[in-house]
């Protein structure tokens, strides 16, 4: 199904708080976001690569319409146009592709060459991204609350990691299965950023939209990993109100049973075990999430405890036992695990 990287939550904020046209926009992208989540998910039917390892790209520009993919402006062995949200989204996706291929030799999003689409200025101040099964799609933000989306590859990676897990495991978009999506896509988000970056897991900052809000607004990105509901506190969005451990668990109906909000839990489990772990994230913890998500035992309606104990599971069969013992004790530590 598609995803978008703006929760309903916030979207409602500022609706609540804003100023007549940023009502307007939240309420126009909000509408947009419910009915892009009642839709299907289906399979791309965009081109792929030959050749393993090479990354295919093209970059669209909506012109502030909503027609999609827009006018294309750039493809591989083409030169860029100056436009900075066009370069930033070809150079993001080109590195979101190196990451996957250079850490688990996956072949684009669905391990067979998926040629990565991308749309540029998305209908006029359009507050979000979102992959909708074909292609990424960005907004350019008001310049009030939100820059330009295509600002931080944390949130680029995020979406097109959705394409990683639909292909994969296929988590129904529901409740503890749905907030495993979400967090599996600030997982690859954030391990996207370290590995361009080349951060270690205590040298990185463990935020996801980095860079998004915009001058004014008091907040640090869209979520912490590291300390979930501490990412910002902010007359227009509210406070952060992600929880960080199973007791503080949320039931809800919004947001597909709350998929944005509890993703803090397992998100927060990934950081504990990653910095334990040390080095680079990607190469412990981050391998033991993938193969998670690779293990076709995976149910589609998948609790937090079924995937922790597989995460367990596949750090001691990778690597070996120290690591198997560092990641549960990880979800321990978040109270998925007792």
């Amino acid at each position: 199904m598609p995803y978008a990287v703006i929760p309903p939550y916030i979207l409602r904020k500022i609706i609540d708080n804003g100023s007549g046209p940023q009502k307007d926009y939240a309420r126009r992208t909000l509408t947009h976001v419910q009915h892009l989540m009642a839709e299907t998910w289906q399979k791309p039917s965009v081109p792929h690569t030959a050749t393993a390892g090479h990354v295919e790209r093209e970059i669209y520009d909506a012109q502030n319409s909503n027609n999609l993919p827009g006018t294309l402006v750039r493809k591989e062995g083409q030169p860029g146009n100056n436009d900075v949200a066009a370069e930033e989204a070809w150079n993001y996706l080109g590195v979101t592709y190196d990451f996957f291929w250079r850490t688990y030799k996956r072949n684009s999003l669905d391990n067979q060459g998926l040629a990565l689409l991308g749309t540029v200025h998305y209908e006029k101040d359009y507050q979000n991204a979102f992959w909708n099964g074909q292609q990424m799609v960005f907004g350019d933000g008001d310049g009030e609350i939100f820059n330009r989306f295509t600002i931080a590859i944390d949130v680029v990676a995020h979406e097109l990691a959705h394409g990683v897990t639909e292909t994969e495991a296929g988590l129904i978009y529901f409740e503890q299965a749905g907030a495993l999506n979400e967090s599996l896509s600030d997982v690859f988000g954030s391990l996207v950023k370290q590995f361009h970056l080349q951060q270690t897991a205590d040298q990185a900052d463990w935020l996801i939209g980095e860079g998004l809000l915009a001058e004014g607004i008091n907040g640090r990105g869209l979520r912490s990993m590291s300390e979930p509901g501490t990412a910002y506190d902010d007359p227009m969005l509210g406070k952060d109100p992600q929880p960080n451990h199973m007791r503080d668990y949320i039931q809800t109906r919004d947001d597909n049973g709350g998929v944005h909000l509890n993703s803090g839990i397992p998100n927060r489990a990934f950081y504990l075990a990653a910095t334990a772990l040390g080095g680079y994230a990607w190469e412990l913890a981050g391998y033991a999430w993938y193969d998670t998500v690779c293990d076709k035992s995976l149910p589609q309606n998948a609790d937090f405890k079924t995937f922790a104990q597989l995460t367990i599971q596949h750090g001691q069969k990778r690597f070996n036992k120290s690591v198997a013992d560092a990641i549960e004790k990880a979800w321990r530590d978040v109270g998925v695990l007792s």
